[in-house]
């Protein structure tokens, strides 16, 4: 692999964003998914003679809502165009978009990359966010050689979020496009499910010598659907370009698909520029006018955005960044968390909380390859569990047994507590008797702390421990042994 030292990377990315209307952008069929191929496209949609597109007026509120969450200038009046050109899952010949008056222009995210002391705060400006309507799908699989059209998704409304050339690692890229995917989720206007092509990212990757001002040729990576892979296609495409103009080869302007299974960007076509697809207005479409009380309306109505929240998180609950960061980096972990904190009423414990969810939690979901909305442990039933571990009944070790079964379907935390007899002991008196007990079975052991192996102290827990089977409260443990063993000359 080629040495980074002596280039720079340059990224830009467009994001598609599939907004969350119930309907297409230019006619009534719908948007749902999973249905047969083409039952949900209309005449509109198929491009007959004689048809006109009507714009939704929900996807121009959406894209209102993305352009104010980002600080945006949303256009008083913007305009549609055609982008022509010829392929077969575009019915029309042409796909209706906005190239000289977007609707959203400027506006920025921040993003946060590493973690503790090494984190790094970076400000990503964007160029704009456009509406524009999907394509159809071309489907070359179980057609015996020959290629099926499926044009559910022909004027499916899309913003196609488009950022300036301002990262410079592919995990600044990841980085970005998680916090957009955070910010379209939280404003309820797409639901970002990348298996599913309502998101998908197109990465623009080019490398220069470190000083040099002019951009290197790039080449764009098309429709990649996770973040996993963005990161991957983004780093093999760095160092492709990287060995190619060092073996004295030159980067050719064109566009790549990134194959997972072989972990390699393979090249589609030439890159197109914007003369190749001769835009010019769309004269059946009128100029969108969105008026100022309006747009002052949809403003008020922006909800708790992640930056806002993750402050929030800290300055109320005293959480770190870091859980501020994960606890809000999207919309349904915040919400399985504030749900959490509130089934435990008045024991609400913020940082107990945090702790299982990007924990114990996390890493169960991660291991199932599930989302937090499909947990098999509600909300509540996290709850329940932390109010055992915040009165003491249960010590962390046995409250991860319990929350193992729960997983497993056992049922909620006091009847797995009574179930499996998992009290912890915090009765002290049982505690000393047990501590009694260990001591004066083991003399030597004991006589050897006190001679300065204080190492042995965590023996002595072992062995307490086993004898109530896990359960003495480690707490109370602790204190009743040091009392009883006294000072070991080995501790300062």
């Amino acid at each position: 692999m080629s040495s980074m030292n002596g280039w720079e990377t340059v990224i830009g990315l467009e994001i598609h964003a599939q907004l969350a209307t119930k309907s297409k952008i230019f006619s009534g069929a719908s948007t749902a998914f999973g249905a047969e191929p083409n039952v949900q496209a209309c005449a509109v949609d198929l491009g007959l003679p004689g048809v006109l597109p009507v714009l939704n007026a929900e996807a121009v509120h959406m894209a209102a809502l993305f352009g104010l969450a980002i600080g945006a200038h949303v256009a008083p009046v913007s305009t549609f165009d055609r982008k022509n050109y010829f392929y077969p899952d575009l019915p029309k010949g042409y796909q209706i978009s906005q190239l000289a008056q977007p609707i959203v222009s400027g506006g920025s995210v921040t993003i946060t990359t590493g973690e503790g002391e090494k984190a790094v705060n970076k400000t990503i400006n964007l160029t704009r966010a456009h509406l524009e309507e999907d394509a159809g799908k071309s489907l070359h699989e179980d057609f015996a050689g020959m290629t099926g059209i499926d044009l559910n998704r022909a004027g499916t409304p899309l913003i196609e979020i488009v950022s300036e050339p301002e990262m410079r690692s592919s995990a600044e890229a990841v980085a970005y496009a998680r916090k957009v995917h955070a910010i379209v989720q939280y404003l309820g206007i797409c639901d970002g499910n990348m298996q599913e092509g309502s998101f998908r990212v197109d990465a623009n990757v080019s490398v220069r010598p470190k000083g040099e001002t002019k951009l290197g040729t790039r080449t764009e990576i098309k429709n990649v659907n996770s973040f996993r892979f963005l990161e991957r296609a983004i780093d093999y495409e760095i160092t492709r370009q990287i060995e190619l103009i060092e073996d004295g080869g030159t980067v050719q302007q064109q566009t790549r698909l990134y194959d997972p299974d072989k972990d390699e960007t393979r090249m589609m076509r030439t890159k197109e520029a914007a003369d190749d697809y001769r835009y010019f207005p769309d004269p059946d479409l009128l100029p969108v006018v969105i008026d100022q009380a309006l747009l002052a309306e949809w403003k008020a109505s922006l909800p708790e955005l992640p930056d806002a929240k993750a402050a929030r998180y800290q300055s109320d609950y005293g959480l770190s960044p870091y859980d501020a960061g994960v606890l809000t980096s999207a919309r349904a972990i915040a919400t399985y968390f504030e749900q959490t904190l509130n089934s435990m009423g008045a024991a609400a414990d913020a940082k107990l909380c945090a702790n299982w969810v990007t924990g114990a939690l996390a890493a169960q979901l991660n291991k199932a390859n599930l989302g937090i909305e499909q947990s098999p442990v509600s909300s509540d039933a996290l709850a329940g569990l932390l109010l055992r571990v915040a009165d003491n009944t249960l010590s962390n070790k046995l409250a991860k047994e319990v929350f193992d079964a729960m997983w497993a379907g056992e049922g909620d935390a006091d009847s797995i507590i009574d179930a499996r007899g998992l009290k912890q002991i915090t009765d002290s008196s049982a505690i000393e008797a047990m501590v009694d007990e260990i001591l004066a079975a083991n003399p030597g052991k004991v006589a050897e702390y006190r001679s300065g192996k204080d190492k042995l102290f965590g023996f002595f827990v072992g062995q307490v421990m086993k004898a109530a089977q896990g359960k003495a409260n480690p707490q109370q443990l602790n204190e009743v042994l040091k009392a009883r063993l006294g000072p070991s000359e080995g501790s300062s």
